[in-house]
């Protein structure tokens, strides 16, 4: 099944956008942290424009990304995202890793119509604002996207699997994880 699915850091954070609920990251305390390491979990929802999206390590927090474009115009194509946490935003440039998503093969079992299409590749990020004013940083994510494609119902490939690019699957399991460093002061 040919997929062109676009997992951002909303695919990717493909991939969207405002948290809300009790966090459990400590509290700001005005002392700017300088940075360190993180790791990344992406829950894509609905259409791949947005994501749920939390952050553990030296980033403490949670919300969402949104899928943009790289003006910031909302898109599940877009090869940016839009991340808002609580304690503030910032951006996440995927080209990388959708480039390199959007080459990737599913590994497709006939019998069952069933696959797996998994990518992984750097994404970096910019343009904070909140505690993350200055944030800067390089993330290595993996995307998987598991899935039971269709069968045709009538005609010359009945009971065959549908691997056009208009079939909808009729299962998806998504999950994007990453981990890297992170500097939070310029």
């Amino acid at each position: 099944m040919k997929l062109a699915v676009r997992l951002t850091a909303a695919f990717a954070f493909a991939a969207a956008l405002a948290g809300a609920g009790t966090s459990f990251a400590a509290p700001i305390t005005g002392v700017p942290l300088k940075g360190g390491p993180i790791k990344i979990w992406v829950t894509p929802m609905g259409n791949g424009l947005h994501a749920s999206i939390v952050i553990t390590g030296i980033i403490g927090d949670y919300g969402t990304a949104l899928a943009v474009t790289a003006n910031g115009t909302p898109n599940p194509n877009g090869n940016y995202e839009k991340v808002t946490l609580h304690k503030g935003t910032f951006k996440v440039n995927s080209t990388k890793l959708n480039a390199i998503a959007d080459k990737a093969q599913p590994t497709l079992d006939p019998t069952t119509c069933s696959g797996v299409l998994s990518a992984s590749g750097p994404v970096t990020l910019f343009d904070g604002t909140g505690l993350y004013t200055d944030i800067s940083g390089t993330l290595h994510l993996a995307e998987i996207f598991a899935f039971v494609g269709p069968r045709y119902a009538s005609g010359p490939n009945k009971g065959e699997c549908n691997e056009s690019n208009s079939a909808e699957p009729l299962a998806t399991y998504v999950s994007i994880t990453g981990s890297g460093s992170v500097t939070l002061v310029a």
